[in-house]
């Protein structure tokens, strides 16, 4: 008790002081007792108030440190949840990957890396498990009470079981508690030091939200912290047309003093949400990982951001910023793009959309062609310049005397068979039932963040990786009711544009294995058989041939730490990876260094008469990489020329006729003249009975395909439904798809419809 005070005119400092005093004794709480002098005497008693100088509940004692801006960074260790480091996500073991196939029994290998080990430990302790809990080992793991199968993946708890092990010299048995698949896998784990079985049991991993945090990221003192009942995640949760909304709305909800504090700090926000609308991304939100973000959406975002720097008399260089982009948000991005060189800015863009040129003041027409065969400035001018250019493929296919002709005949699902995925609903899907007719080329459309690839990649292709293909990206697909016709197909190829290679040591040749007969061919050469080489001679991964001071990278790699590695030519072979003695031995002039630094075109005519070289590097030339060079370094390689040379690789396999090919955006970086070739590709594989799968926004692809599925009608949480499918010809007439009335223009087209 510090003080007894009647309240009165004569206390002077005497509560102020007191209050002070309590409040250090108490660690910034203070309790004040008083009697209710409203009430009669009898019924008077004494009433508590509780006062706490921290943002804190008394009564539990929860308190927040004072509020400042660090709290609501995942970023910072002051606002990051503790449990999951600010990441919203934990890396666990996951049963549906410890058990992929219910219907095999355990005897079967139904718990899968304990079915891939060759020790018979695990083996002997399931049959202990079954032996004590009474369960057949040859039941289908469906089958099997969800008891049983609890004990299996996460334990017996404190129960006991007799264990009986037999090591081929004799049989001993103990007791002890079993601690289950799962934590037997998270457990090594993290005592391994091995990284090839962190590696091997990482494939048994998968993401899942951190229970903690809900996957919001923040501590819970800053998610505490509410603004109209909405905490900072549940904000940046919402795409960005919400958020204005939302932030526009608060006008109406805040006081007059709220609002004062909040006028220029919402004035800031509103703004830089109004340059991301205007760029065509108000289906993001605003908590998306830059991560998932494309190529195109991340170059818009920063797009925005320097829109709204009001900065002047700046260069600004941009590499394909339609990338990702439907027809319908074109013309956003081409205002956005107006609207710096508006400011006093000079924009340069590199790019392939006819649409763009048209709006463009100047066109810098590059070629004629690629590689060797190009580097000279063919013409420049206005857009009706170079329409007007003999010399230029672009303009010939700008005045229509170029063209890629629209198929006559749609082709059909082959024997009326489609396969299905039905009840999809990850991330903003609602429901879908989503079919693909087999033996065809089919073209999946829609806007900007309407679920193609939530659809195509995230569910479709993950599912048929897990089911048919035997490899390590075993990623879990996004929620789905169900499958029907994956029996009709024999495997499923994802060709993205992830690198062929991350050394220097990966080329074109060694991915195509073009340079295994290449090697070979050398090897037989009289000059090699006189020395006694063998094919490991010309190889530069092995030692023997190579150059030891680079070890046959032909560089030497400079390791930067913080910033990409530094790559600098060897000074002791000059780049050719090989040492001298190996140089030595040549056909027709050139030795296996300068077979390796030819273009494919080259390369052609250099082996046209030995066929097996030739005819993998013709597969090169087919998909319009006949500039690039044999041993070119994959880490020079676009995404688009590596996109190319697994799709060339795939072209060089025997068909199976039972193949899917998926591919997202195969036209990024591709002029009109490769897109053409890579059509003739795509038909190639649909023409010997295997099924294609493209996420596209360019017409002329669209136009070529056997069948769409549309998706919409919009972006984010307003699309994930299918608004239309069928051929081409049909999707023109429904008047809710955007892509359809795009594609009627250019089906009506006269200059485009000649086949």
């Amino acid at each position: 008790m510090v003080d007894r005070i009647v309240i009165n005119s004569s206390l002077g400092n005497r509560l102020a002081e007191s209050v002070e005093t309590a409040v250090n004794l108490a660690n910034g709480l203070l309790f004040v007792e008083y009697e209710n002098e409203t009430l009669p005497k009898k019924f008077r008693k004494i009433e508590k108030i509780i006062f706490s100088t921290k943002f804190a509940c008394p009564e539990s004692g929860f308190t927040i440190e004072e509020i400042e801006p660090r709290l609501f960074s995942f970023n910072s260790p002051y606002g990051a949840c503790e449990e999951c480091d600010g990441i919203g996500v934990k890396l666990n073991v996951d049963p549906n990957l410890v058990v992929p196939n219910e219907k095999k029994t355990i005897a079967d290998g139904a718990i899968l890396p304990w079915a891939k080990t060759t020790t018979l430990y695990y083996a002997q302790t399931l049959s202990s498990l079954s032996k004590h809990y009474n369960f057949p080992m040859d039941q289908k793991w469906e089958r099997l009470p969800k008891k049983i199968k609890d004990i299996i993946l996460y334990g017996s708890d404190d129960e006991e079981i007799k264990f009986t092990y037999d090591d081929g010299y004799e049989k001993y048995s103990h007791k002890k508690t079993f601690e289950g698949v799962i934590n037997n896998l998270e457990r090594r784990y993290l005592e391994t030091d091995s990284d090839w079985k962190r590696e091997e049991i990482s494939q048994y991993q998968s993401d899942t939200k951190c229970e903690r945090c809900n996957g919001y990221r923040l501590k819970e003192e800053a998610l505490c912290v509410k603004i109209d009942n909405f905490n900072i995640s549940e904000i940046t949760e919402k795409s960005i047309l919400d958020s204005i909304e939302w932030f526009k709305s608060l006008e109406k909800k805040l006081n007059s003093k709220q609002l004062k504090i909040a006028e220029y700090i919402l004035k800031e926000i509103n703004e830089r949400l109004d340059f991301l609308l205007n760029v065509g991304l108000d289906y993001l939100t605003l908590s998306r990982e830059s991560g998932t973000l494309s190529g195109g959406e991340s170059q818009r975002i920063r797009l925005a951001s320097q829109i709204g720097s009001g900065l002047t008399g700046v260069l600004y260089v941009l590499d394909e910023p339609s990338i990702g982009l439907h027809q319908k948000d074109n013309v956003k991005l081409i205002n956005a793009l107006k609207r710096l060189r508006d400011l006093g800015n000079t924009v340069i863009v590199v790019e392939h959309d006819t649409e763009t040129m048209e709006n463009a003041d100047h066109i810098i027409d590059l070629g004629p062609e690629a590689g060797n065969n190009g580097g000279e400035v063919i013409v420049e001018g206005s857009y009706e310049d170079i329409k007007k250019s003999e010399k230029s493929i672009t303009g010939k296919y700008l005045s229509h005397k170029f063209f890629i002709p629209i198929p006559k005949n749609r082709r059909l699902a082959k024997n009326g068979r489609f396969l299905e995925i039905n009840g999809a609903t990850g991330n903003n899907l609602k429901n879908v039932n989503f079919k693909i007719p087999l033996g065809s080329l089919t073209c999946v459309t829609g806007v900007s963040g309407s679920g193609k690839s939530t659809m195509v990649l995230q569910t479709l292709y993950n599912a048929l990786n897990l089911t048919l293909n035997n490899n390590k990206s075993r990623k879990i697909p996004m929620p789905f009711k169900g499958f029907k016709g994956i029996e009709l197909i024999d495997k499923v190829i994802d060709i993205d544009q992830s690198p062929i290679g991350r050394t220097p040591r990966s080329n074109p040749a060694t991915y195509t294995g073009a340079f295994g007969p290449i090697r070979d061919w050398f090897t037989a050469l009289p000059e090699s058989k006189t020395r006694g080489y063998k094919p490991g001679r010309f190889s530069f991964n092995v030692k023997g041939g190579r150059c030891e001071a680079c070890e046959g990278d032909g560089v030497i790699t400079y390791e930067m730490h913080f910033l990409p590695d530094v790559y600098i030519q060897c000074d002791e072979c000059k780049g050719t990876r090989y040492n001298r003695e190996t140089l030595e031995v040549k056909f027709k002039d050139k030795s296996i260094a300068d077979v390796l630094n030819m273009t494919v075109d080259e390369g052609c005519n250099y082996f046209e008469n030995i066929s097996n070289i030739r005819s993998k590097l013709l597969t090169l030339k087919k998909v319009g990489l006949g500039y690039i060079k044999i041993g070119q370094q994959a880490t020079t390689l676009s995404g688009g020329e590596a996109q190319r040379i697994k799709l060339a690789k795939e072209l060089s396999k025997r068909s199976t006729g039972r193949t899917m090919y998926i591919l997202d955006e195969p036209t990024t970086g591709l002029h009109q003249h490769d897109i053409k070739k890579l059509l003739e590709i795509l038909h190639t594989f649909v023409a010997t009975g295997n099924s294609v799968v493209v996420i596209e926004h360019n017409l002329d692809v669209i136009k070529t395909a056997d069948y769409i599925v549309d998706m919409g009608p919009e972006g984010g949480i307003k699309g994930g439904q299918i608004v239309a499918e069928g051929k081409p010809e049909e999707i023109c007439n429904i008047k809710e798809s955007y892509t359809g009335q795009f594609l009627k223009h250019i089906l009506n087209n006269k200059f485009k419809k000649t086949a």
